[in-house]
This record gives structure tokens, C-alpha cells and sequence, in this order.
């Protein structure tokens, strides 16, 4: 097990994330629910700045979907005729919102400490998913004689035990759109296999390559090792038998 100059924190436990087998994808109806989350709760701080709607299209929202939601945001372009700039809703081309205008601004607003873009945050954090997953539901109260400074909160589970980040999931906090009961335990799981799939849009795709190298390798071994047997069948498998030839009478 590896040392850490911090190691005040409490270590994830391995969950069975869907998106973890050798052949299995994501689960989209929990990545559809989780950039619910993410747009409801987590997008109030936190940014995805590599993110842009076109990413969503079929893979998370429809392509009207994707439009729709771009177009509740409003972003500056320009300049015009009049060389002015103005501000025009959002297409697919554009990146989702950020809720600050600068760093400066996400630093004020959160005492002085920029929240993190999420993007690529399952990458980013040993433990990935699990470590993310046991961090937002993680939140209690701090055990006897530990003191937590002001304007931070308990947290086992990351570095030191004490966190800026204030609990954000809570039961029935959002309600989902198709339905399934929004507990904390369910949102953190689809918030965390969103930002899985923003860290790796790919890997449905690569999923798909390998399943179907492995049925062409398999198809060509066995048709490679049937030609192999029928081609050398006569040599491999003939059987030479030594007689003594019989010594002429007249020698």
C-alpha cells in the first residue's frame, strides 16, 4: 500500500461499477440522470469546461434535447455590423456554462479555494469512481476532539478529514425525470458514472473494437487450424514402419 504525507482519511471501498467489465458499457439511462445532477445541483460551483453540447448528442440527451438546453443559455459573440458585441442562446457548438465569469470570481465565492473542473475528475483522483462515490455521501458529523476549522466540513474520506465543500446531496433533493426515487446513495452513483463517462467518452466505442477483434482473431484461429490439420494431415499424422528386407539365397 502506498505512503502519502496526508494519509488522515478513510480508503473507498471497491463498488461493482457496470461500466468496469471487459465487454460492458456504460449504463446511459444512469449517465442521463447523472448530468441531471450535475446541471440541478453540481454546475451551481463547479464547472466542465471540455464539455460541449454537441458531446451530449446520442450519448447522453437527444439531439433536440441537446439544442433545447443549449439554447437556455445565452452567450457573448460579436461583434456586429454596429461593432458591437452581443449576446445571442447557445448552440451545439458551444461549451456548457461556467458559473463564474473568472477564477478570481469562483475563488471569492468559495473563500478562496476555485472548485475544481469535473471533466476529467474520475481520472484525476486514485480511487476514481469509488473515491468519488464514498466523497459525496461521505459527509458526518467529526468524532469526539476533533476540532474542524470554520467554514469547512468533515469528510473521512478526503485528505486530512476536513473539506470547503459543503455536503450537496441530499434525498429527494431533485426529482429525476423518469422516475426513480432521487435518493443520496442513487444520485451520487449516476453523478459519478456522468462524470466516468466525460473522463472517458470513449469507451463504448473501444468496447465495441474489442468485441469485434476478438469474434474475428477467434473466426480466423479456428479457420487457420482447420486448413493447418487438413494441409499437414498427411504428414503429421502418417505412421512409417521399418521391415527388414530379406537376404537374397544366392548371396
Amino acid at each position: 500500500m502506498p505512503v502519502y504525507a496526508s494519509d488522515l482519511r478513510a480508503h473507498p471501498a471497491k463498488l461493482p461499477w457496470i461500466h468496469k467489465g471487459i465487454l460492458s458499457c456504460y449504463d446511459h439511462a444512469s449517465v442521463r440522470r447523472g448530468y441531471q445532477v450535475y446541471k440541478e445541483v453540481c454546475s451551481a460551483c463547479h464547472t466542465l469546461k471540455y464539455m460541449y453540447y454537441r458531446h451530449l448528442v446520442n450519448a447522453v440527451l437527444t439531439e433536440e434535447e441537446a439544442k433545447a438546453d443549449a439554447a437556455a443559455n445565452m452567450y457573448p459573440d460579436g461583434p456586429d455590423d454596429q461593432g458591437k458585441m452581443f449576446e445571442r442562446p447557445g448552440r451545439l457548438t458551444d461549451g456548457l456554462p461556467s458559473p463564474y465569469p473568472n477564477t478570481e470570481a469562483a475563488r471569492a465565492a468559495n473563500n478562496g479555494a476555485e472548485p475544481p473542473d469535473l471533466t476529467y475528475i474520475v481520472k484525476a483522483r486514485e480511487g476514481h469512481e469509488d473515491y468519488l462515490f464514498h466523497l459525496l455521501t461521505g459527509y458526518m458529523d467529526p468524532p469526539p476532539g476533533r476540532i474542524i476549522p470554520e467554514n469547512q466540513y468533515y469528510n473521512p474520506y478526503f485528505s486530512g478529514g476536513s473539506i470547503g465543500m459543503a455536503r450537496a446531496l441530499y434525498d429527494d433533493l431533485i426529482e429525476y425525470a423518469d422516475g426513480t426515487p432521487a435518493t443520496t446513495s442513487q444520485m451520487a452513483k449516476d453523478v459519478v458514472t456522468f462524470l466516468s463517462w466525460t473522463s472517458d467518452r470513449n469507451l463504448d466505442e473501444r468496447k465495441r473494437i474489442l468485441f469485434k477483434s476478438l469474434v474475428l482473431v477467434t473466426t480466423l484461429t479456428v479457420i487457420l487450424g482447420i486448413y493447418k490439420r487438413k494441409r499437414w494431415s498427411d504428414i503429421k499424422t502418417r505412421k512409417i514402419i521399418y521391415k527388414n528386407r530379406p537376404v537374397p539365397k544366392d548371396l
